[in-house]
């Protein structure tokens, strides 16, 4: 194992951060996977899996059976570890500006058919490395100018040519899910079973480029744009989301280590058979079937049941309690579907979103994701 410290531009006047960044194997060797934790600073449960995973990755270092490369960064925001303001910490949201830390990385799609150029010349040849190439180039060659964009930049310059990408994040209260592309869900099949996810949320854009779609629309896109090019090993990339805040133990942080440590043996990264597979089922929805269940009024919020139960449309979720007037305002499910998350404080305001129902009607557009 080889640990990068990895100085971020941009930092305050008299202070310096820096990505901490574990490499396992040969460098360049294929196929390489990327493996990132809270990188919204204020999630958890990833840090203590990847704080878990690179002790098995160094024993399979150790014994030889790496096959490709495996990149592990078990804290990708330091910006936002240092957000904390009046003893509560603040790592969704950059304090500088208040952008999303998991929103506008750079769209490496940009020029791909010239890029891709010469498959028109050679049907038979395989373009993947000219395409992880035309990426880093875009990464390098983006123009940064706050700490923010710096960290997006180097995270994805570590990432773009990666074979596999997982985002490690969590949700409020929550089952695990996973989000991906839609044509990346054969291929996430075994993570999912591994993970025991309840759900895989897909789209093909959810909006705002967030950092899984940054690594692996780009290749969807190359498809489309030169169709009768080979795209021999396009990256899988997805957002794990395990659990919700509160998750954080070591128990959870073993077992979801090991199931990542497997699937990277589903994936050829590691040496030797993977165990078999858990006979779990899980849903595959699109996320524009997922409704965000928004608080109506402000009050004192009472969950009825828990996540991961299946609700009907029109059914009562929660109450809002006005701590004033004693009034109680029901909160009822706009579609059927599972309630796969909720919010983590017992206190909304009109307009927060409370929970998310995971539906297989489509109900929105545009811009998916939370904000």
């Amino acid at each position: 194992m080889q640990i990068d410290l990895l100085p971020l531009q941009h930092s305050p006047s008299g202070t310096t951060r820096t990505l901490r960044v574990h490499r396992f194997g040969q460098p360049g060797a294929r196929p390489k996977a990327y493996i990132q934790a809270a990188l919204h600073a204020d999630e958890l449960p990833g840090v203590l899996v990847a704080h878990e995973l690179i002790p098995l990755l160094a024993e399979a270092e150790a014994k030889g059976e790496l096959l490709g490369e495996v990149v592990v960064v078990p804290a990708a925001n330091p910006v936002g570890l240092s957000q904390e303001f009046l003893g509560i910490h603040h790592g969704r949201f950059a304090l500088s500006d208040g952008f999303n830390f998991n929103r506008g990385f750079v769209d490496v799609s940009r020029g791909i058919a010239d890029a891709l150029s010469r498959s028109s010349a050679n049907p038979g040849y395989d373009v993947s490395d000219d395409l992880r190439a035309h990426f880093r180039n875009t990464v390098a060659q983006q123009k940064v100018n706050s700490e923010s964009a710096a960290l997006k930049a180097q995270l994805l310059t570590l990432a773009i040519d990666a074979d596999v990408v997982l985002d490690l994040h969590c949700d409020g209260e929550a089952v695990m899910h996973l989000y991906t592309l839609p044509t990346l869900t054969t291929r996430i099949a075994p993570l999912a079973r591994l993970l025991g996810a309840a759900v895989c949320l897909t789209a093909t854009e959810s909006g705002e480029g967030p950092f899984d779609e940054a690594c692996s629309r780009p290749w969807q896109v190359a498809a489309a744009t030169v169709p009768n090019a080979i795209l021999a090993t396009p990256c899988l990339a997805a957002t794990v989301e395990l659990r919700g805040e509160r998750d954080v133990s070591p128990a959870l942080a073993k077992q979801d280590a090991r199931a990542v440590f497997e699937f990277l043996r589903v994936e050829g990264v590691v040496d030797g058979a993977p165990p078999p597979l858990p006979n779990h089922g899980y849903l595959v929805l699109p996320l524009a079937a997922t409704e965000p269940v928004i608080a109506p009024v402000s009050g004192v919020l009472v969950f009825e049941g828990e996540p991961g139960r299946t609700v009907v449309q029109g059914e009562v979720i929660a109450r809002l309690l006005d701590p004033v007037t004693g009034l109680s305002t029901a909160v009822t499910a706009g579609t059927s579907g599972l309630l796969f998350a909720r919010a983590v404080s017992r206190w909304a305001s009109a307009g927060k979103r409370i929970g998310k129902i995971a539906g297989s009607e489509i109900i929105r557009s545009g811009k998916l994701l939370s904000p």
